[in-house]
């Protein structure tokens, strides 16, 4: 054995750090000066392999489908800050309100769509939570299924396309956007047919559980109704169709498709007569924040790369996941566990930065599909973000839910819903069909 224990070190120094809350940028490239000082003085690192860093930084820059992330930050940034996605909730909640459990199966509904338009988790959640949550427990909804219908389809927006994490997974796992985008569909609508059919059985079962919307709450009705439903309904899933189809249809690539639906959706804004000069300037705000966090992990993650892999790291891990007792299903196990536990901790594009240079070349090695191996990450980690006690996706509805919604409903109403989700996971894994029948469908 070489230097890899040096390796070994430099990972789990990385990780400690992360646990004591340290910044994960910063983790990265703290640990690859640390251990990439130890390397050069003990000759484990060359001087000339520094040297390519930049290189691999330009790279990185010069990567066409990389632009795609500020693209669609924007387009999600407009839609929430213009107020469009909470009229979008509204008119949904009218149209299925009659209906038992109608509230929830809105939220799942609308969840999908913004999922598809603005890809954030967090806006997606709180937004729903504000204006849904209130009004399903003075219906008298169980408070556990309120929330898990907001927590489960707001966590949507890391998996439909198209998503900021399938955009920066197909950078670290090497294949195209556009193919992630088509494997990712199926298993996502899966997940949110899943939940809106949870929804309806349980208010049937259970309409005690899940009352109808009262007469006197659906003011509008008639041809005023038909209109508002045909102006927040239609824009959105046109935009989608835009984006979506554009790609699937190779007339557009994700980047392309990524500046239609920037300014397709300022012109949403307009055709509302919601478009100033603000929201132009904190929609390009937010996503410079988030493009930099984004970009800024990417490097430094490349500079811990490139120490770990000097020190014989990569080539350890890799030995060790392909020469695994049961091949190709042990390290499919392995890798859910591990991507599970991070995501418990972490957000995704954190992981993905983590393990996805340890997984890929294993997985590469082994022969498995890149693009089902993404997917398959990418539900898992739904799972992970909405698991008890601190999914990520429990604290963004915590901090909006009114007073007499405790932690512990939160907690108690996500559990039927991961059960949801791991059931579709084992799906995913089962029949790979579900991620390669689109994707064949579209390169063919």
């Amino acid at each position: 054995m070489g230097y890899e224990w040096l390796a070994i070190a430099m990972f789990v120094g990385f990780f400690f750090l992360l646990i004591s809350g340290y910044p994960v940028a910063f983790s990265f490239a703290g640990t690859a000066i640390v251990f990439g000082l130890i390397g050069l003085a003990l000759d484990a690192v060359k001087i000339d392999l520094l040297r390519l860093l930049p290189n691999r930084w330009f790279g990185t820059m010069s990567d066409f489908t990389l632009l795609a992330i500020p693209f669609f930050i924007y387009l999600g940034s407009v839609l929430e800050k213009s107020g469009l996605a909470e009229e979008l909730l509204e008119t949904v909640g009218i149209l299925l309100g009659p209906l038992r459990g109608g509230i929830a199966l809105a939220v799942v509904v609308v969840g999908t769509l913004l999922a598809a338009t603005t890809g954030v988790v967090a806006a997606t959640i709180i937004a729903m939570g504000l204006i849904s949550l209130p009004i399903m427990v003075r219906l008298g909804y169980d408070r556990g299924l309120a929330t898990g219908a907001i927590t489960s389809s707001g966590t949507l927006a890391q998996m439909i396309p198209p998503s900021l994490v399938l955009v920066v997974l197909s950078d670290q796992i090497g294949v195209s956007v556009g193919d992630l985008f088509a494997g990712a569909l199926i298993p996502g609508l899966m997940l949110a047919g899943s939940y809106a059919l949870y929804c309806v059985v349980i208010a049937y079962l259970k309409p005690e559980l899940a009352p109808p919307l009262p007469l006197e709450m659906r003011q509008i009705r008639g041809w005023a109704l038909f209109m508002k439903s045909l102006k927040a309904l239609v824009p959105p899933i046109a935009l989608i169709f835009a984006v979506l189809g554009s790609i699937f249809f190779g007339l557009a690539t994700p980047t392309e498709a990524g500046s239609v639906g920037a300014v397709g959706a300022i012109l949403l804004a307009w055709a509302n007569k919601r478009l100033n000069w603000k929201l132009l300037a904190d929609s390009a705000l937010s996503t410079a924040r988030t493009s930099t966090l984004v970009i800024m992990i990417l490097f430094c993650s490349t500079f811990f790369s490139l120490i770990f892999e000097a020190l014989g790291g990569t080539k350890f891990v890799t030995e060790i996941l392909t020469g695994l007792p049961g091949g190709i299903v042990a390290f499919i196990i392995v890798s859910n566990i591990v991507v599970f536990l991070l995501g418990i901790f972490l957000e995704f594009v954190e992981i993905c930065f983590i393990v996805m240079p340890l997984f890929v070349p294993a997985a590469n090695a082994l022969g498995i599909d890149m693009i089902w191996f993404g997917i398959m990450m990418a539900v898992n980690l739904q799972t992970a973000f909405i698991s008890p006690p601190v999914g990520f996706s429990l604290f963004y509805l915590q901090s909006v839910a009114p007073k007499d919604v405790e932690t512990a409903d939160i907690h108690k109403g996500a559990l039927p819903f991961m059960a949801l989700q791991i059931v579709v996971l084992i799906l995913v894994i089962l029949f790979p069909g579900t991620v390669t029948w689109l994707v064949e469908r579209v390169q063919g």
